[in-house]
């Protein structure tokens, strides 16, 4: 199945104890990569948050935040250094008896000071709300990536009904190409012919030699291996792109094929409109591949 790398999806969810929100962005990117931006309250979910992306989506850049806020705001921790405050005091007392200071040490001088105090929130699971919070949350989760899959799977149903044209086109394309280079063959074979029997007029030849030589170099000219490869390779295409597993760096590869397969026809074949043909492949090859940076 075609599904896209790109999507977008934002859900929010609440209870009585928090609202959680959650936006997961897709874009393109040759492996599979997440980046989290989770607060610290469910910042031990983050495995399952990583679980639950890789369920749905094989490869691409995947962005997932969460946001929590919280009916009742959590009780505060404060911890005092108090290695720093009984060194500081310390150091206060000494610039007091040189007459540098006066005065005390007052809980206000401590507020100002960054490292005498720490002041942060209570973790959740302390606060006795981490697993209906976590189940809110990796709920919340859960439907985000779900919308963003169906997204994806949407906008490859467009990218699917694209390729299969070109494939289509590309189909008709190769068809012709063996047509013209059969025949440029046979041209090919007859012009050799005549012109062998125009000096054979002037001077002897021995024709079974001739013959042989002639049909070496028409040879040269068959693609008939070329265009049973090109074949079998659209054949393939159209059995990934119909099965449920992502296909795009299949597709990728089976692109790097057929534009072998045409760069080769190129260089042997031999007809009337080749080199047109050869050219409109190429364009709808590039096109093709252009495209499939967008498929999982």
């Amino acid at each position: 199945m075609i599904r896209s790398m790109t999507g977008f999806a934002s859900v929010s969810r609440e209870n009585e104890a928090a609202t959680v929100g959650v936006t997961v962005r897709a874009v393109n990117h040759r492996y599979f990569d997440v980046q989290l931006r989770v607060p610290p309250s469910v910042a031990g979910l983050e495995n399952r948050f990583r679980a639950a992306l890789q369920r749905h989506v094989a490869r691409g850049r995947l962005e997932l935040s969460v946001s929590v806020q919280t009916r009742q705001p959590p009780a505060p921790e404060v911890e005092l250094n108090e290695e720093f405050v009984r060194r500081l005091g310390g150091a206060l007392e000494r610039a007091r008896e040189q007459g540098l200071v006066s005065g005390t040490l007052a809980p206000g001088d401590l507020l100002r000071l960054p490292q005498a105090l720490v002041i942060r929130d209570r973790p959740a699971e302390e606060s006795g709300a981490s697993e209906a919070l976590g189940l809110l949350v990796e709920g919340a989760v859960e439907d985000a990536v779900r919308a963003l899959n169906e997204m994806r799977v949407h906008e490859g149903e467009h990218l699917h009904a694209d390729l299969e044209g070109r494939r289509q086109t590309l189909a008709g394309l190769i068809e012709r190409l063996a047509a013209a280079a059969e025949t440029g063959r046979g041209d090919l074979e007859a012009r050799l012919t005549e012109r062998v029997r125009e000096l054979s007029r002037e001077i002897p030849v021995d024709q079974a030699a001739v013959v042989q030589e002639i049909v070496r170099v028409a040879a040269r000219s068959d693609i008939s291996e070329e265009i049973v490869r090109f074949r079998a390779h659209l054949e393939h295409w159209a059995a990934l792109t119909g099965a449920e597993e992502a296909c795009g760096r299949k597709l990728d590869f089976l692109l790097q094929e057929m534009n072998r397969e045409i760069n080769t026809i190129g260089s042997k074949a031999d007809g009337l409109g080749v080199s047109e043909l050869i050219v409109t492949a190429k364009a709808e090859l590039e096109k093709m591949r252009e495209q499939v940076q967008n498929v999982e």
